[in-house]
C-alpha cells in the first residue's frame, strides 16, 4: 500500500509540473531577432520631396550609379601597361663530367647566380630594363671559385609599329572616353527617372482629384434618386422615371470603383519610385502640391532645339563615340605598319674573390655592348587590315548615327513645344466647358423640378458635368507633364530642378 501511494503521489507531481506555466510556455525568441517595426505613417510630400527621395532611394538608380565606377576601373587597367615591373631570381647548377687532363676522374662544376631587374614601358614605345646580376662558379674546389657582378641596361625602341604616344595612349584615352560616356548615360537615366517621378506624382494627384469628383457626382445622383422617390410617393411623378436615375447611381458607383483602383495603383507606382523607408507599399501618401498652372516663359523653338543639341546626354554620348572611334582608327592603322625595333644592350662587369669585391671592380675594363635592329612583317597581314577596316566603318557609322540623332532631337523638341501649346490652350477650353456644363445641369434640374424635364436628361447632364470636371483637372496635369517632357528633351530637366551632375 505505501508503494502504491508513493507511485500515485509521484504521478501527480509529474502532472503538476507538466501543467506548470513555466514548463508549458515555449521559450520566447530573443528581442534582438525581432524585425524592426514597419513605418506605416502617412507620408506627406511635395513634388520636390518626391524627386529628392527618388534620387536618394530609388533602387534602379542605385544600380546605375555603380556603372561609371565600374567603367572607370578600365582606366587603371589600361594605365597598368606603363607600370614598372620588378623581378628577381636565383639559380644553382651542378655539372659532373670528366676532367680535361684525365678521363679517370670526374670534375664537378658548380654555378650559383642571381639577378634583380626593373622593367618599364613608356608611352613613346620605349621598353627599358635595368638589371643587376651576380654569380659564382668553381671547378670542384672552393678555392677555385670566382665571383662576378654585372650591371646592365637594355633599351628597345619601336620605330614603326608601336611608336609614339598617339598609339600607345589610345587604349587609355578610350577608357577615359568610356567613363565619360557612362556618366552621360547615368545623367540620361537620372533625367528619365525624375521625369517618371513627376509624371507619377501628377498621375496620383489626378486620381485623388478624380475620386473626389466622382464621389461628389455620386452624391448628386443619390440625392436625385431620393428626390425622385419622394415625388413618386406623393404622386407628382410616374414610376417610369425611377429606372433612369437608378441606372445613373449604379453607373456612378461603378466609376467610383475604377477611381479607387486608379488611386491605389498610382500610389504604388509613386511609392516604388521614391522608395521611402519602412513598409514601403503599405505607406499612405498625401500630396501637398496639388496640380496648378505654373508661370513659365518658354524659349523660342529654335533656341530650345539648339539647347537640346548641345545638352542632351544622348548627343554628348554620340560625340564621344565618334572620338572613341577615331582613336580606334589610329590604333588599328598603326597595326598595318611593319615591326621595326632598335635595341641597345650595355653591361659593366667585375670579377673578384667575393661578391662585394666583384661589384667593386665594376670600374674596370670589363664590359659588353650590343646594338641592332629587328624587322618583322606579316606577308598578308589580314588581321590588322580587318581590324582597321572595321574601325573605319564603325567611325563612319557613329558619324551617321550622330546626324540621325540631331534630327530626332529636333523632332522631339518641336513636338514637345506643340504639346505644351496644346495642353495650355486645353486648360482654358476645358474650364469653359465645365462652366457651361454646370449651367446646363442647373437648368435641367430646375426644369425637372417643375416637371419640364426627365431623370434621363438630368442624369445625362450630371454625367457630362462629371466628365468636364475631370477633363479640366486632366488638362492641367497634361500641361505639367508636357513641360517636364520638354525640359527632358532639352536636356535641362535636372538643372531646372536644381540637380547637378558630372559632365
Amino acid at each position: 500500500m505505501p508503494v502504491a501511494i508513493r507511485s500515485l503521489m509521484f504521478g501527480l507531481l509529474i502532472l503538476a509540473l507538466g501543467a506548470s506555466p513555466v514548463a508549458a510556455e515555449p521559450q520566447s525568441a530573443p528581442m534582438d531577432n525581432a524585425p524592426p517595426p514597419h513605418d506605416t505613417a502617412v507620408l506627406t510630400i511635395t513634388l520636390a520631396d518626391a524627386v529628392l527621395m527618388a534620387l536618394e532611394n530609388n533602387r534602379s538608380l542605385a544600380v546605375e550609379r555603380l556603372t561609371p565606377e565600374i567603367i572607370q576601373s578600365f582606366e587603371d587597367e589600361a594605365r597598368s601597361v606603363f607600370d614598372p615591373v620588378l623581378s628577381a631570381g636565383a639559380a644553382t647548377q651542378r655539372v659532373v663530367g670528366p676532367r680535361p687532363s684525365t678521363a679517370e676522374q670526374n670534375q664537378v662544376n658548380k654555378v650559383d647566380e642571381g639577378f634583380i631587374a626593373l622593367d618599364t614601358y613608356f608611352p613613346t614605345g620605349t621598353a627599358l630594363t635595368l638589371e643587376a646580376a651576380a654569380g659564382r662558379a668553381d671547378a670542384g674546389r672552393p678555392d677555385d671559385g670566382r665571383y662576378a657582378g654585372r650591371l646592365g641596361l637594355a633599351l628597345n625602341q619601336s620605330l614603326l609599329q608601336g611608336f609614339g604616344t598617339a598609339v600607345n595612349l589610345a587604349r587609355l584615352r578610350q577608357a577615359r572616353l568610356e567613363t565619360r560616356i557612362s556618366r552621360y548615360e547615368l545623367q540620361g537615366f537620372s533625367e528619365a527617372l525624375v521625369a517618371g517621378v513627376e509624371h507619377a506624382y501628377w498621375d496620383y494627384a489626378l486620381s485623388l482629384r478624380q475620386i473626389e469628383i466622382v464621389r461628389e457626382s455620386l452624391k448628386l445622383a443619390e440625392q436625385q434618386l431620393s428626390d425622385t422617390r419622394a415625388m413618386i410617393a406623393v404622386g407628382a411623378m410616374a414610376e417610369a422615371e425611377l429606372p433612369a436615375v437608378q441606372a445613373e447611381v449604379a453607373l456612378q458607383r461603378q466609376g467610383l470603383i475604377d477611381a479607387k483602383n486608379a488611386v491605389a495603383a498610382n500610389r504604388l507606382r509613386l511609392l516604388q519610385l521614391v522608395n521611402p523607408p519602412g513598409a514601403m507599399f503599405d505607406r499612405e501618401l498625401a500630396l501637398s502640391h496639388p496640380p496648378a498652372i505654373p508661370s513659365v516663359q518658354l524659349d523660342p523653338v529654335g533656341r530650345s532645339v539648339d539647347e537640346g543639341l548641345r545638352r542632351r546626354p544622348e548627343m554628348n554620348q554620340a560625340r564621344l563615340e565618334i572620338d572613341r572611334g577615331e582613336l580606334e582608327v589610329v590604333r588599328t592603322r598603326n597595326g598595318l605598319l611593319p615591326r621595326l625595333d632598335l635595341f641597345v644592350q650595355l653591361g659593366k662587369s667585375g670579377y673578384a674573390d667575393s661578391f662585394g669585391s666583384a661589384f667593386g671592380e665594376l670600374d674596370g675594363d670589363h664590359y659588353d655592348a650590343q646594338a641592332g635592329i629587328r624587322l618583322a612583317y606579316p606577308l598578308v597581314n589580314r588581321d590588322a587590315k580587318a581590324r582597321h577596316r572595321r574601325a573605319r566603318l564603325s567611325r563612319e557609322q557613329a558619324e551617321k548615327a550622330l546626324d540621325n540623332l540631331r534630327q530626332v532631337v529636333a523632332l522631339d523638341i518641336r513636338i514637345a513645344h506643340l504639346e505644351v501649346d496644346r495642353t495650355r490652350e486645353q486648360i482654358g477650353a476645358s474650364a469653359a466647358t465645365r462652366q457651361w456644363q454646370e449651367e446646363k445641369l442647373r437648368i435641367e434640374t430646375e426644369k425637372f423640378r417643375v416637371g419640364r424635364s426627365t431623370n434621363l436628361l438630368v442624369a445625362q447632364a450630371q454625367r457630362d458635368l462629371l466628365v468636364s470636371r475631370i477633363d479640366e483637372v486632366r488638362a492641367v496635369v497634361a500641361y505639367l507633364k508636357a513641360l517636364t517632357d520638354l525640359y527632358r528633351f532639352e536636356g535641362t530637366l535636372l538643372e531646372r530642378r536644381g540637380i547637378g551632375m558630372d559632365g
